[in-house]
């Protein structure tokens, strides 16, 4: 146990190094929020997979391989295939037109600016929303950090919540944005490293494959395949449930504002490559960790109360007391990342979203500083007090927010990129119906025995937001000069940056050049 908290020591001091490094290097309020828009493809790429994955990759999913069986692997496929399509359509244009539309630096702010909403309540109810889920998601990732030190030390769930929490909060507090992207590329790094060392460990100390096939018959575990033998109707929709996670990427602040953060749109090719290679890698070795722990648990007694803490278990019986603890250190990796790129997603929500849509006159910059790191501290204050006794798993605790973000935001965001005729009353239209239909449908499900409400909240609320504000725009729509030149410079700068055919003026080649 020395050797493996001297390794967690180790980790806790060097995230709040590079958090004391970032806090030097911010120097205004743009710069806590998004880095001064200047992240390389690597750090965005491993920061935006780090922050996506949380405690879900090396415990939820595993976890839930390990008590269900590769039928839960639908969720890796679909999540693969979601931010594939994520960083190669929406990453440049998003990185272009929040830039042309007035430099915005949040979503809700981008909203409003691409839409012209005067009313100001579309980025009022986006930060609203914002907040919300977020509030249950940042919850989950500090239940996992309780249920981490439990396992692993037999320490109290709530000493390993705050502990976890703490740290997280000390260097996402005065790091900011940089901060948490710098302390993601390290966390997405080890991360990456874990899932390649314990499955690989763990499939020749179980015998081999005929050790892993020998193991799972004895356990008398009914795991389900890829493809499940008796094919219903039920499973169907668990199947397509599980791909819709992918739905949800487009609409994640925390993720999709690693695109905005981008130094130019031409890295968002490069980071896309790293980014879904690393994805691919990790949740292959997510899935095949919890496999394999089914035929470890079953030779080797190892008592095992929650499947989530399969990954924890197998590091601590397999591997030299000091690269266990760096192992488990991953795995507060995958915590901390999330949790800190949620935090600055909060703040920016509460103080460029809320706080200075009600000011009259404009804060300072260190001001603005100032109050994003209270509201940090706020948020994560509420969060802790949801997380002393949790009401559900990780993975039902993040697959609610992450449906929420996605039924709420996902829909707005493509038609802002991509569809010339939104309107502001169209997407506040559809944003409302998407979120009202994950509380609602999730209510009913809890509720009832009715099959259909089985499949997953985030399809029905992504598709009747996209609906709605797709009528209401129509029904709204009024030109716009202004507007209608901001879409067509986008589409022309992207088109440039990526060495696309494009039909550009003189004044629109002018116009790409003075943005960096």
């Amino acid at each position: 146990m020395t050797f493996q908290l001297l390794a967690i020591g180790l980790y806790f001091a060097a995230m709040i190094a590079i958090g004391v490094y970032a806090a030097r290097k911010t120097k205004s309020h743009e710069d806590y929020m998004l880095a001064g828009r200047e992240l390389s493809p690597v750090t965005a790429a491993l920061s935006a997979g780090a922050s996506d994955m949380s405690g879900w990759l090396l415990m939820g999913l595993p976890g839930a391989i390990y008590a269900a069986g590769l039928i839960e692997a639908w969720i890796a496929i679909g999540l693969t295939i979601g931010a594939y399509l994520n960083w190669k359509f929406v990453a440049p244009r998003l990185r272009a037109y929040t830039e042309v539309a007035k430099n915005s630096i949040t979503i809700p702010s981008f909203f409003e600016n691409r839409l012209r909403d005067r009313s100001r309540s579309l980025r009022i109810v986006s930060g609203l929303i914002i907040l919300v889920f977020f509030t249950f998601y940042v919850s989950s990732g500090m239940v996992a950090g309780g249920v981490f030190f439990e396992s692993s030390f037999g320490a109290e769930y709530v000493w390993g919540m705050l502990l976890v929490s703490g740290v997280t909060l000390l260097y996402t507090l005065f790091g900011g944005f940089l901060g948490a992207s710098l302390t993601d590329v390290v966390q997405g790094l080890m991360m990456f490293l874990a899932l390649i060392i314990i499955p690989v460990i763990a499939f020749f100390t179980v015998g081999g494959l005929a050790g892993v096939q020998e193991g799972i018959a004895d356990s008398g575990a009914e795991l389900q395949g890829l493809i499940p033998a008796d094919l219903d109707g039920l499973a169907v929709l668990g199947i397509v449930s599980s791909l819709a996670w992918g739905l949800g990427y487009v609409g994640q602040p925390h993720i999709i504002v690693r695109f905005m953060a981008l130094k130019s749109v031409p890295d968002a090719r490069p980071a896309r490559r790293i980014g879904i290679s690393w994805m691919i890698i990790s949740l292959v070795g997510a899935v095949i960790s919890g496999f394999i722990g089914i035929a470890y648990v079953q030779q080797s007694g190892v008592g095992l109360d929650n499947p989530e803490t399969v990954v924890l278990a197998m590091s601590q019986a397999l591997l030299h007391p000091f690269v266990a603890g760096l192992v488990l250190a991953a795995v507060l990796a995958a915590i901390m990342s999330t949790l800190s790129s949620q935090l600055i997603v909060c703040s920016s929500a509460l103080v460029e979203d809320l706080f200075q849509v009600f000011v009259k006159r404009q804060p300072s910059q260190r001001t603005l500083v100032l109050l994003g790191r209270a509201c940090v501290l706020a948020v994560a204050t509420i969060a802790a007090v949801l997380a002393i006794s949790p009401s559900d798993t990780i993975l039902g605790l993040v697959g609610f927010a992450w449906a929420g973000f996605g039924a709420a935001f996902g829909p707005i965001v493509l038609l802002s990129l991509f569809w010339r005729r939104l309107t502001n009353w169209g997407a506040l239209a559809g944003m409302i119906v998407g979120a009202a239909t994950v509380f609602i449908w999730d209510a009913i499900e809890q509720a009832t025995d009715i099959a259909v409400f089985t499949l997953y909240e985030i399809v029905p609320g992504f598709a009747l937001n996209l609906l709605v504000a797709m009528l209401v725009s129509l029904a709204t729509q009024r030109h716009d000069d202004d507007v209608q030149e901001e879409f067509t410079r986008t589409g022309r700068i992207v088109a440039i940056k990526r060495n696309e055919p494009a039909d550009v003026s003189p004044a629109a080649a002018a116009d790409h050049n003075v943005l960096p």
